[in-house]
Order: structure tokens, then C-alpha cells, then sequence
């Protein structure tokens, strides 16, 4: 057989290696070019504000980092900034340096109570965390339960029997319910556990508690008015608890505002419509200088419970409308599945309409959040001492008069980290309830 007839084998025997991709195709050359250099346009765009960001920074982070840390005025940082740089056109963090604990926790909270707040935020950590990861252990909610009256007490001081007759009422309030539950049924059982609560708490509790606490003073601490209060303190205090209270009532106000009865339906909307349509300071003026015109001669009501029923009620009028967009956005058909399944009202909402409401809900929810949080420094101008007056008040000092950048600084980037905070685990939240595997 000639050579020109001799069958030659093209089929491989053996695979080759993976090579690896190029690199154009993998890793951050093919971000920077698909996101920053995808067009002419878009690398134009690119190259300016590379320059813009390189301009802020030239001029900031000198500003920053060459400042002075220690020093007891302002007239003292800038000899030393004059003899360091020879001008003194940087910052002068010994500002933060000396009266951090003014803006943390307030003009006038005594120095020698500072560890009553360390351990009701170190509680209130460990009281947010099974609430917010469910893989924690269950039993740790006791400890949410009892935070709120151990946060009243550390904070306010006196003894512990005040916290305990208000704990007790809620007690009293389930027991009745669950008794009235067997005995009369579902239909009276709120309003007998309420009218409870309410009997103990406004005429047995105060008696019992006045006449333990000359008996027995257990556990006194040293009494804290609401006026002694401010800085980090207080703005965390009333944040957390409008953020606590608003949700549950948002998600009644909205229930209400789509309920078929009549009465209950107007009640809710007029007062979402009424609530929303008031700037907040304005409920703030008035939880300060008119509520107390329209309560029985001699009653005290404390100026920051004031203060923290009005921030609540103005957030869970947003809160509903948010609640009320989920639920807008659930189909037809889940309803229908509710029913189908034989479920009540109540059932159905707890059980299938309500958590798909609020997972939709998530980022209104959290954005509602961010911005209650930081409208507590609108406290200032009802007299109390949050961190923006504790800085008017630094700034009125002899000793640190001029300095302004610094300190608001300072304070923004706290509120930032506590807003970026919620804004991250709403993130993580959504996915994790992601179910549309896209």
C-alpha cells in the first residue's frame, strides 16, 4: 500500500490540561472594563470622577491625619499645629479627645454613674441578637422580655420595685386573658386583659410600689432625671424604643386601614392621615409644653416618655403605609389559599399574609428605622441634651470656641455607623428570605 493510502488517526488519546481563562474575561479586569470602561461615555464619566475623588482626598485626608489629638483648647492645638505643619489649617481632634464623654452621655449624667449605661448597652446587644438571627438560642429572649424594665431601672435608678410592678401588670394582663379565654371565650378576652393591666397599673401598682419601697428598698440606685440625660444616651434610648413600639402598631394602623369595619377603618386613617401630615417637631412641642395641660392636676409624666410616645406614634404612621404596600403587593391568590385551608383571620395574617408582607416590606421598614433614628436629634429643641447640643454646648466653652468641623464630624460618623449597621443586616435579611433563586 502506497504511503498516500495509509489511514492516519486525528482522535486524541489523551485530554488536555484546563487552561486557564484569559485574563481579560476573569477577575477585576473584567469588572473594570464592563462597569467602568464599557463605552466612551462611561470611561469619560470614569476618569472624572477618579479625578474629583483624588482632588477630595488630596485635600481631606492631609486635613485629617495631621491634626493634633491632644490638647487642653483650641488656642493650645493650634500653637502645636503651627509649630508641626507651620499654619493651621488641620484638624483638631483633641476636642474629641477631652470631652468625648459630653457627647456620648450627656452634659449633666453624673461621671460617677457612667457604668449604669455600659451595662444596659452591653443588655441591649444581647437583647437585639436572638431578634435579629434566629440561630441563636431561644432561651436568650427572656432576656428581650426583661430588658426593657432592667434598661428603666439602670438608667433612671431608685429601686427595683417600680420596674417590677409594670412587668408585673403585663403578667396579670396574660393571666386574665388565658382565664377569660376558657371561661368567656375569645370575644371579650383583649379588653378584659387590658382593663387589667390598666387597673394595676394606675391604681393597685403605685400603692404597693410606694409601700415596698419604704419597707423594702431593694437594689436603690441613685435617681436620674430626664434632664440629666442626653448625648449617645438618649438619642440610642428613644431610637430603639420608637423602633421597638412602632412596627407592632404600624402593622395594626395597617390592618385597620384595610379592615371592613367602618368605625375602625376611619380611626386608622385618620390618624395615619393626621400624623403624616405634621412635621414631628411639631408633636415633639407638644409632648413638651401642651400634654401636660390635658392631664389631672399633679400627674408626672416623664418628659422622655413623652417624647419617646410621640416619636412612636409619628413613625408608625410611616411604618403602616410601608406594611400597607406589602400587603398591596401580595396576590389574590394567597388569600384565597388562607381561606381554602379553613384559616380565621388572625391565623391567616400571622401565618401566611403577614410574612410575606413583611419581607416585601424589608427595605421601607428599615429605611423608616434609619430615619427614626436619626430625627431623635430633633430632641434639641425641646431642651433635651443629645449629642448636637452637647456640641453647641462645647462650642459656648471658652476653651473651645471657634471649633466646629470636628465635632459634627464626629457625630455624623457615629450615626452612620449605627444607620449603615441596619442597612447591612436589612441586606443580609433579604437574602436570606430570598426564595425566587434568582
Amino acid at each position: 500500500m502506497s504511503s498516500q493510502n495509509t489511514p492516519l488517526a486525528y482522535v486524541r488519546k489523551e485530554m488536555l490540561e484546563q487552561q486557564p481563562a484569559p485574563r481579560g474575561q476573569v477577575g477585576v479586569a473584567k469588572w473594570m472594563r464592563e462597569n467602568l470602561f464599557s463605552g466612551w461615555f462611561n470611561t469619560a464619566l470614569t476618569l472624572v470622577s477618579i479625578y474629583v475623588i483624588y482632588s477630595l482626598l488630596k485635600a481631606v485626608l492631609p486635613w485629617a491625619f495631621g491634626g493634633v489629638w491632644t490638647a487642653d483648647s483650641l488656642q493650645e492645638c493650634r500653637t502645636i499645629l503651627n509649630d508641626l505643619h507651620g499654619n493651621t489649617h488641620y484638624a483638631c481632634w483633641a476636642v474629641i479627645n477631652e470631652r468625648w464623654n459630653q457627647i456620648v452621655y450627656g452634659t449633666f449624667f453624673p461621671s460617677s454613674e457612667y457604668w449604669r449605661t455600659h451595662i444596659a448597652f452591653v443588655l441591649l446587644i444581647l437583647a437585639i441578637l436572638p431578634v435579629l438571627f434566629d440561630a441563636l438560642p431561644r432561651k436568650m429572649l427572656w432576656i428581650t422580655a426583661v430588658y426593657p424594665f432592667l434598661m428603666v431601672w439602670l438608667i433612671w435608678g431608685g429601686t427595683i420595685w417600680g420596674p417590677v410592678s409594670v412587668a408585673l401588670g403585663f403578667v396579670l394582663a396574660y393571666m386574665a386573658s388565658q382565664f377569660a379565654g376558657r371561661s368567656l371565650g375569645s370575644g371579650l378576652t383583649g379588653l378584659i386583659a387590658v382593663a387589667v393591666a390598666l387597673i394595676w397599673w394606675f391604681f393597685i401598682g403605685p400603692s404597693v410600689t410606694s409601700g415596698l419601697n419604704k419597707v423594702l428598698p431593694l437594689l436603690h440606685l441613685q435617681e436620674i432625671q430626664s434632664r440629666e440625660l442626653g448625648g449617645f444616651v438618649i438619642c440610642v434610648i428613644i431610637g430603639v424604643s420608637g423602633i421597638a413600639l412602632s412596627l407592632p402598631i404600624g402593622i395594626v394602623l395597617a390592618l385597620g386601614r384595610q379592615s371592613d369595619l367602618l368605625i375602625v377603618k376611619t380611626i386608622c386613617v385618620g390618624f395615619i392621615e393626621f400624623i403624616r401630615g405634621v412635621p414631628l417637631i411639631t408633636l415633639l412641642f407638644t409632648a413638651s409644653l401642651l400634654l401636660n395641660y390635658f392631664l389631672p392636676p399633679g400627674t408626672e409624666f416623664d418628659l422622655t416618655l413623652r417624647v419617646i410616645v410621640m416619636v412612636t406614634l409619628f413613625s408608625s404612621a410611616y411604618m403602616a403605609e410601608v406594611i400597607r404596600g406589602g400587603l398591596a403587593a401580595l396576590p389574590k391568590g394567597q388569600y384565597e389559599a388562607a381561606d381554602a385551608l379553613g384559616l380565621d383571620y388572625w391565623k391567616a395574617q400571622r401565618l401566611i399574609i403577614m410574612p410575606q408582607a413583611l419581607k416585601i416590606s424589608i427595605p421601607g421598614i428599615v429605611n423608616t428605622f434609619i430615619g427614626l433614628f436619626k430625627d431623635t436629634t430633633l430632641v434639641f429643641f425641646i431642651g433635651i441634651f443629645d449629642m448636637l447640643a452637647a456640641a453647641q454646648a462645647i462650642r459656648a466653652n471658652s476653651a473651645w470656641n471657634g471649633i466646629t468641623w470636628e465635632l459634627y464630624i464626629f457625630i455624623g460618623l457615629i450615626f452612620w455607623i449605627c444607620c449603615f449597621a441596619m442597612s447591612r443586616y436589612s441586606q443580609w435579611l433579604e437574602r436570606k428570605l430570598r426564595t425566587d433563586h434568582r
